[in-house]
Parts: C-alpha cells; structure tokens; sequence
C-alpha cells in the first residue's frame, strides 16, 4: 500500500529487534520518520543504518524519566515533533510467584509498567503541540488471562491495559488516541524456543495452529497509529491466532 504514517513521526521501544524491529521497518517503509530505542545498543544501531535518513536511534533506559526527556527532545531536533508512540520495550521470564525475589519483581515493573507510565506522560505535550496523536501499548495475553508462571509478567500486562484505558480517558480531548495490543505467541527472542520456533506440534492447540510472527504484530500496530483508527481509542486487541477464542480443541475433534 505504502503511505499509510506520511508524514507522523514516530518513538518506538524495544526496536532493536523482534516485534520493535519489525513496527521500525514497517512505519518507515510506510512513510513515517522513526526514533527507535533500545538498550541493545549496536544492533539498534545496524537497525537505523538499514532504515536510512528517515530513523534515528538512541539507547535510553525506559525507565528513567531523564531518558525519556531526551528521546523526545530528539525526536523534535531530528523530525520536528512527535504523532506516534509504541511501547514496546518489556523483559520477560516464567517463575512461580513463591520463587520470585522482590527486587526483580520491582524491576520488571520498572521496565514493563513503568516505561509505558513514563512514555505516555512524556508524549503528551509533544502530541498536544501537533494537535493530537496515538499512543499504542503492547501488552500481552497474559494482560487478559492468567499464566502459571507469569505473576510479575501478568502483573505488568495487566497494568499496561489498565493504564492505556485510563489515558484514553484523558487525553481524547487532545485528540491522543491510546490503545493496547495484545499478542499471544509471537516468534522472537521472549519466545521460550526463540525466532525460530516454527515447530507445528507444539502449538496444535491454537485455532490457526502455529504461532505468529513479529511483522503480523507490526500491522496491527501500524492499523492503531494511522489515521485509518481515528476514532478507536481506548480499545484492546488481539493478535494470538485464536488463543483465547475459547478452550482448546478436544484431540477427538481435530482434522
């Protein structure tokens, strides 16, 4: 199609790689100028390179309020503002909430939940100052459901979805649309078997029977930036290949 984020400028996190990397490739072939962030320094580097004149990188922790002041700064030296921002930058692992430390637990909110606070409250004047703007929140699944294993992780996820309904709450009347994605199994590196986990068995259960990839995450968030979701605001979408449709199928009724 191309063309489709003409013009916006947009902060993605978590850019250096799997669903950021795929959203950095996909705005800036659909028009957009990209400041892509990530702690993975050099491969957020290589990224920008391949992107061209239209992507910039830095390397800010999400969170600390003084990073998120210079990314939005570069956004406006090197583009002139802000439209979009995707909050993608998480850490992951699977632990029982009874074998979980207390300084993790707050680290991983730090980064999950925090970034997403941070951000926000960080985009709001840029966005407020070009007349308005969208914010997309990835959140996950397990912001939806519970997973054994996923206390912190749940716990950050959910927070992201509740947060982005209440930001929506408050910033429509700045025109700032706020939603949040929720992907299921999506092939990158928080994947237990990683990018390149394509095995057909193991997700059998799942109503399109595999599991996805980082660009089909990358559509749907693009959909939710443009101008093409101009009155969507404060939503919450799937892209789980059917994963929470319902309980899986019964090995006695499938194909």
């Amino acid at each position: 199609m191309g063309g489709r984020l003409e013009g916006k400028v947009a902060v993605i996190t978590g850019a250096a790689r799997g669903q950021g990397e795929a959203e950095a490739r996909l705005f800036v072939a659909e028009g957009a100028s990209v400041v892509h962030t990530d702690v993975l320094q050099e491969r957020g580097e290589t990224v920008a390179a391949e992107l061209g004149d239209h992507a910039v990188f830095t390397a800010p922790d999400v969170s600390d309020e003084g990073d998120w002041q210079r990314v939005m700064a570069a956004a406006a030296e090197r583009f002139g503002g802000v439209d979009v921002l995707v909050n993608n930058a998480a850490v992951h692992w699977v632990r029982r909430i009874e074998d979980e430390d207390w300084g993790e637990f707050q680290r991983l909110l730090r980064v999950n939940l925090g970034g997403v606070f941070l951000g926000t409250r960080a985009a709001i004047a840029p966005m407020r100052a070009r007349g308005g703007g969208s914010i997309v929140n990835i959140s996950s699944t397990a912001g939806l459901v519970g997973y054994a294993g996923h206390g912190t992780y749940g716990a950050a996820k959910w927070g992201v979805r509740g947060f982005t309904k209440v930001a929506a709450i408050e910033l429509g009347k700045d025109g700032i649309r706020v939603n949040s994605v929720h992907p299921g199994p999506i092939r990158t590196d928080m994947l237990p078997g990683g990018p390149g986990d394509v095995d057909p068995t193991r997700w059998r259960n799942l109503p399109l029977g595999r599991s996805g990839a980082p660009e089909e995450v990358a559509e749907l968030v693009l959909f939710l930036a443009s101008d093409a979701s101009s009155f969507i605001s404060g939503g919450e979408f799937t892209v789980d290949g059917g994963s929470l449709a319902g309980p899986p199928t019964p090995p006695a009724l499938r194909p």
